[in-house]
């Protein structure tokens, strides 16, 4: 046994003998004295090249060569079956699940694989708008805005969630100080906007008016004290239909309506975090628009946002502005301010007319109706021969109740 033991032992400090003695003959190089640094260093480059590492690996075994080789950083286009679109790591690219983005339905699937977070929710203190009557205008039609255009048509509590969101970004040390300007963040920037009504052309949208008249209820309400208790410290959310890629980087807290909220991780998710003070100004800046990049500011196309940003413009968010509907005419009516309720939502975004307008339609039909001829023979003694029966009369149209719906 002890002789057995020698030789294991022998046999081990010779095998690492040879290991160290192959890498010290790969590591060295002989060169003639005064050869000098420069020729040296060639000598040695000239070893690491791909010729020399050939003449290193000729009898290297198969299998630690394959291994090497699957490990080697250098690019290469054998990528040993792994998925199409994760065959390497680019840092400069965003990462994907894929080779391509999911659609609707896979996205859905994605999000209801990640569970909410266990943890119980810290509501957000009461916020309530100060200053002056301008700029208490300014935020309210900003307001109204985000939750018209991301959450109109959705149930009162989406609109609320996505108000509560607008609010708790304008506490969080990581966005601007006001309405506005959380807003209409990156609203001209290259690389996307953080409300994608801002960017996206739905400003130039007519806007339904019993739609717009709930938006403004919910956001006077939120910018009055109230509080969605349900969302928590969110700052982020995406509707329910797209994967993007920040999704796993934050913590799922509820899904209202079609959007999915999230908070920061950590501390920065905590409501200790969220102590900025509004700031009473409304005023959306260059800044604010292009995300404080002042490079694309030089780049801006005439007549662009952008290009309002850079000449000192302001982004056109003041109240006061009329409702609008288009007849299928083409004919543009202005209409007054309207008041309403949260229950108005789904009305179907159409104003209901008034009865001096449904009897002037009315009475504009009647004019069109052919009058009913009466039919019935009358007995006499001495009757004419009878005439020819008169046409069938047309038949009359219905009368209009509710002309716009």
């Amino acid at each position: 046994m002890l002789d057995l033991g020698r030789y294991r032992l022998v046999k081990a400090v010779g095998g690492a003998l040879i290991a160290v003695g192959g890498l010290s003959a790969c590591a060295t190089y002989y060169l003639p004295a005064g050869a000098g640094r420069a020729a040296g260093v060639a000598r040695l480059a000239g070893s690491l090249s791909d010729a020399g590492l050939a003449r290193y690996t000729a009898d290297m075994d198969p299998a630690m060569l394959a291994l090497a080789r699957r490990h080697d950083p250098r690019p290469h286009k054998d990528y040993w079956g792994r998925v199409r679109g994760w065959e390497k790591l680019d840092l400069h690219l965003i990462p994907r699940l894929g080779d391509r983005e999911p659609d609707f339905d896979q996205a859905r699937v994605i999000n209801g694989f990640k569970a909410a977070s266990p943890l119980p929710l810290e509501a957000s203190r009461p916020f309530m708008l100060t200053g002056a009557k301008a700029e208490r205008d300014k935020a309210l039609h900003c307001l109204t805005q985000a939750v018209y255009f991301e959450a109109g048509f959705e149930p009162v509590a989406g609109q609320q969630a996505v108000a509560q969101t607008v609010i708790n970004r304008v506490r969080h040390p990581g966005y601007p100080k006001s309405i506005c300007g959380v807003i209409y963040e990156g609203a001209a920037r290259g690389t996307g906007c953080q409300f994608s009504f801002t960017c996206d052309g739905s400003l130039q949208r007519e806007i339904s008016p019993v739609v717009w008249t709930n938006a403004e209820i919910v956001a006077r309400r939120a910018l009055a004290g109230f509080v969605m208790k349900d969302v928590g410290a969110a700052t982020h959310y995406h509707a329910s239909y797209v994967y993007p890629y920040w999704a796993p980087t934050l913590v799922k807290l509820r899904t209202l309506g079609t959007h999915v909220f999230y908070r920061w991780t950590g501390p920065s998710g905590t409501q200790a975090a969220f102590r900025g003070r509004y700031s009473g100004d409304e005023t959306v800046s260059a800044d604010i628009l292009m995300g404080a990049d002042p490079r694309t500011l030089e780049a801006a196309p005439p007549g662009s946002m952008a290009a309002v940003a850079a000449s000192g413009g302001v982004l056109p968010v003041a109240t006061g502005e009329p409702a609008k509907i288009v007849s299928p005419e083409g004919v543009v009516e202005i209409l007054p301010p309207m008041t309403g309720d949260p229950a108005a939502a789904m009305r179907g975004g159409r104003r209901l007319p008034t009865p001096e307008e449904i009897d002037k339609i009315n009475k504009a039909l009647g004019a069109l109706e052919t009058p009913v001829v009466d039919t019935t023979v009358k007995t006499v003694e001495a009757a004419p021969p009878p005439a020819p029966p008169p046409p069938p009369p047309k038949p009359r149209p219905p009368s209009l109740v509710n002309p716009l719906n």
